[in-house]
């Protein structure tokens, strides 16, 4: 099982452009349609505590999944494969990189890898969105943080996305306190 985590990870590290949102979409395919290691709600669960929790997304979700299957070894093993594929990946670019940086051909395909990202981002975040509960609360606080990302986007007005993750959990709080059916018998 460890090897399997090692190596599961690190053909995602090694497959996956675009750091660690673009990994969300192939965790999700590998973790839980392939190989069943958990379900939607957990992986909603994890990347909600991967995002909030210091550290690159990806590799948050990778030490999670692996603590899972098999402890603080399944983490160390999780987390390295995601890694070293990356890890060296750069360091052999980095021996060459003034050479490659002019290259117009790497040039072109940086600018398609960075479309093929953006779909990869995009379609991570429309299936989080799908798995959002079917209520009010989760979808008016996505639907108003979200224009406000691209109001913010739009007019460049520079803004943490640290801000909008705190921005949702206050809103989700005041939705939750405004909506929520009280309870008959408290005071």
């Amino acid at each position: 099982m460890l090897a399997e985590l090692f190596l599961t990870f690190a053909k995602i590290g090694l497959f996956t452009f675009g750091g660690g949102y673009a990994m969300i979409a192939q965790i999700k395919e590998v973790v839980v349609e392939q190989k069943k290691w958990l379900d939607d709600e957990e992986l909603m669960q994890i990347i909600t505590v991967a995002e909030s929790t210091p550290g690159p997304i990806a590799i948050n979700m990778a030490t999670y999944v692996g603590y899972k299957k098999k402890g603080i070894a399944g983490s160390a093993m999780a987390t390295l494969g995601v890694v070293v594929p990356s890890l060296v990946i750069l360091f052999t670019i980095s021996l060459f990189l003034d050479a490659f940086l002019q290259n117009k051909y790497v040039a072109y395909a940086f600018t398609g890898i960075k479309c093929g990202v953006a779909f990869l981002i995009l379609r991570a975040g429309l299936g989080l969105f799908q798995k959002i509960e079917k209520r009010a609360i989760p979808r008016i606080t996505f639907g108003i943080v979200f224009v406000l990302m691209i109001l913010f986007d739009l007019f460049a007005i520079s803004f943490s996305s640290v801000w909008f993750i705190l921005m949702g959990g206050v809103l989700g709080i005041a939705l939750y306190a405004v909506f929520s059916p009280k309870k008959e018998g408290k005071e």
